[in-house]
């Protein structure tokens, strides 16, 4: 039999260790923690690698915008408002740190819902059966009436319905994420794929309403999206339409002649998808700028980013 010969491992050339360039220094490691320590020290003693390094930087660039005055856009799907997370977002509202919301249809359901009857989220899996699923009669009525109403008006859908919101005056209006930023005139554009909401089955929906409405809201967002050079833009666990919308506005405003390019993005999802790695993450920054993603649960992550945020711009005071 031809066997063939091991290889001779006499001639391997080597090089002194502390020569080498290494990826992992213990310099960066994290810090052990102790007992009574504030929020701000835990998250100094965060290893600078991988994760524990991008949300530190993610941090630091936000704190850079907000003290420049700069952008920042928090784009979303609705399971963020489904986890709880009006609150935290409606104090970064409140504190001036985001300068624009902009989310899918779903989002004005569960956010609505919850200012009327401080409860939202059906079990769908038990009235799919029955076709009782979206059927839930003041969510169809009030919003199809609201959009249709700032449509004639010649307003976004966002607008639309933190104008009715506020007009209204639902009982939760303090938990809602379109009626706390009406008060504060700040811009609220939804963007809707027809056919993806309960809203769009109910007698009341009023598809060219629907479609001015959004388009208008496409537009409002590309305004934002112009003034995004030197801010930030964060996706929360929108996995296709904010995406995609992103990248288009994107484009539209650059073909306009407008400079964005030095901006940073952050996709926070607790799976990381293809659409917004590459729309949001990869794509946006090819000619400057930085991409960040986040992996995780929306109700631990997102909360843990904006404590870093208000730490580290109490900390900058």
């Amino acid at each position: 039999m031809n066997r063939l010969k091991p290889i001779s491992l006499d001639g391997v050339k080597s090089y002194p260790l502390k020569e080498r360039e290494s990826k992992v220094n213990i310099d960066d490691f994290a810090r052990a923690w102790e007992s009574g320590g504030s929020m701000n020290r835990w998250l100094e003693s965060l290893p600078r690698i991988l994760a524990g390094r991008d949300l530190l930087e993610i941090r630091d660039r936000m704190v850079r915008a907000a003290f420049a005055n700069k952008t920042m856009i928090l784009s979303m799907g609705a399971h963020a408002i489904k986890v709880g997370l009006n609150p935290v977002i409606i104090d970064l509202l409140d504190r001036g740190i985001i300068k624009g919301l902009a989310m899918n249809g779903a989002c004005i359901i569960h956010d609505a819902e919850l200012a009327m009857a401080g409860k939202t989220s059906e079990d769908v899996a038990s009235e799919i059966g029955a076709g009782r699923f979206g059927m839930a009669e003041e969510t169809g009525r009030f919003l199809n009436e609201a959009i249709s109403e700032g449509a004639e008006k010649g307003l976004g859908l966002g607008e639309s319905v933190g104008a009715m919101l506020i007009r209204e005056d639902f009982p939760f209006n303090r938990h809602s994420l379109l009626a706390r930023a009406y008060e504060l005139d700040i811009p609220v554009t939804v963007h809707v794929a027809m056919g993806t909401d309960i809203i769009h089955f109910h007698p009341s929906a009023d598809g060219a309403s629907i479609g001015k409405a959004s388009h208008h809201d496409f537009r409002v967002f590309s305004r934002l999206v112009s003034e995004l050079e030197g801010g930030v833009f964060i996706n929360l666990g929108s996995a296709v339409i904010m995406p995609e919308v992103f990248l288009k506005a994107l484009s539209l405003v650059r073909n306009l002649g407008y400079e964005v390019r030095d901006f940073t993005t952050v996709n926070m999802d607790f799976i990381q998808h293809y659409r917004p790695m590459t729309n949001v993450v990869h794509r946006p920054t090819l000619d400057g700028g930085k991409g960040f993603s986040l992996t995780g649960h929306h109700e631990i992550m997102f909360p843990l980013l904006a404590v870093a945020v208000i730490e580290g711009l109490d900390k900058k005071v």
